[in-house]
């Protein structure tokens, strides 16, 4: 159970979206990095969170439930896999999901609920095979079934996600043609019974790209007719850093909002990273590197800085929780809390960011930089009270001055300290690696 074991594939976005997908080009940056947002983020419903309740105890799910209503965030992402709710044909234990859908109620969390993998009697895999859920259904019917079932059993669930990553989760490869068919058989199924229900395809990991195949699976799945049939685009961007697999290039930015504004552009309304974040683990090494609590925490809000300042309509982190040794090394500790529900540092430095931006934020320019060093991030924003925020950070620079800015208050969220600065024409501002919060009136 739990998240299956996944894949860096750091270099293959541009060559594949550069032939066909869609006519622009990678955005030119000028001396650092500036963002503006396209829209206001409203925190609970922009930033969600994946979530496994179902799998722990009552008593420990409902204190991550307490914990994510503390954060001030209502979506959470509810892992359902197949094979654990129906280990035997039409024998469905569903008792534990139950009882973790009546808590998502009594906590008014919105929710979008996958169901992943196939049952063993469902599962395609071959004669002399291990058995493995990673195989597609035979019948595709059978599963499109089994969601329409879950669909009116909890009709409290916002949004059905068919599958997840079958770009590198559907053996023996994978199929977008057959990957297309299967979520199209199952949202009609839904919407048989539940006309108004929201549907999103997998979310595809990384940027869909597919490890035997060139292309992406989403541009073949555009060609299929995707866009017509109003659903929910989802994918994973995952990567080494937050800014990217390689830094200094951007390659996130330049990756996701290639990809965004592709899918928009082809008719997709609304495009959402169902997950992404950072394991805290201690090794052995499986591909992410060792970063360490503190280093989780920190590319964590940078990353969240960037996604609010991008055109994704909604956001997942993964994960809520730490898992218990079924995972992987790695897969164990990406959680903002840890197997018990106490808050490691990524979930205190998130609740010091809320604290200081608001629930709230509109678009602003970036306040105008002097001595801005070339990997300065910058992100403006105004908050519901009026006065100006300022997210930054920079790994080569020592201090900015602020023209203009005479006063203001410089905060840390992984430490939770504040600073006052004052200056009779512009104040100084310190620069770290990590993301820094100013905020002032204008």
């Amino acid at each position: 159970m739990w998240r299956k074991p996944v894949f860096w594939l750091p270099a293959l976005l541009i060559a594949v979206i550069g032939v066909s997908l869609l006519p622009w080009s990678p955005p030119v940056e000028a001396q650092g990095t500036t963002l503006r947002g396209p829209r206001p983020v409203e925190w609970k419903d922009f930033l969600g969170v994946n979530a496994q309740f179902q799998y722990f105890p009552q008593p420990v799910y409902e204190k991550q439930m307490q914990r994510l209503d503390e954060l001030g965030l209502d979506w959470v992402r509810l892992t359902i896999h197949w094979a654990m709710i129906e280990p035997e044909e039409n024998q469905l234990q569903l008792a534990p999901l139950d009882g973790v859908m009546q808590a998502i109620r009594a906590h008014q969390f919105n929710t979008l609920a996958y169901l992943v993998g196939s049952a063993p009697f469902a599962s395609s895999v071959p004669p002399g095979e291990p058995t493995t859920d990673l195989y597609p259904p035979r019948d595709f019917s059978v599963f499109a079934q089994r969601m329409q079932m879950l669909a009116q059993r909890y009709p409290n669930v916002n949004v059905w996600q068919v599958w997840n990553e079958p770009n590198i989760m559907w053996l023996p490869q994978a199929d977008p043609a057959e990957y297309y068919r299967l979520l199209t058989t199952t949202a009609k199924a839904i919407r048989d019974v539940r006309p108004e229900q929201k549907v999103a395809t997998a979310g595809m990991a990384y940027y869909s790209q597919m490890p035997k195949q060139s292309g992406l699976m989403l541009e073949k799945m555009l060609e299929q007719g995707l866009a017509q049939q109003n659903l929910i685009t989802a994918y994973h961007p995952y990567s080494q850093y937050p800014e990217g697999d390689t830094p200094a290039d951007n390659d996130f930015l330049t990756r996701a909002n290639f990809l965004n504004s592709a899918l928009h552009a082809k008719g997709i309304a609304q495009v959402w990273a169902t997950e992404w974040g950072w394991s805290s683990y201690n090794g052995p090494q499986e591909m992410q590197l060792l970063i360490g609590v503190d280093g989780q925490s920190d590319y964590t809000l940078r990353r969240l800085a960037l996604m609010s300042a991008m055109d994704f309509q909604r956001i997942f982190l993964f994960n809520l929780s730490d898992l218990d040794s079924r995972a992987s090394p790695r897969d164990q500790y990406y959680g903002l809390l840890d197997l018990q529900g106490n808050p490691k540092p990524v979930y205190v430095a998130l609740q010091n960011f809320f604290k200081v931006t608001g629930p709230r934020l509109d678009p602003a320019d970036a306040p105008q930089v002097e001595g801005a060093p070339n990997d300065l991030y910058s992100i403006g924003w105004t908050r519901d009270d009026g006065k100006r925020l300022w997210m930054f950070w920079s790994a080569s620079g020592d201090q900015v001055q602020l023209p203009g800015v005479t006063r203001a208050t410089l905060y840390n969220p992984h430490t939770g300290s504040e600073t006052p600065l004052s200056d009779a024409t512009a104040i100084s501002v310190p620069l770290t690696s990590s993301l820094q919060l100013l905020v002032w009136t204008p």
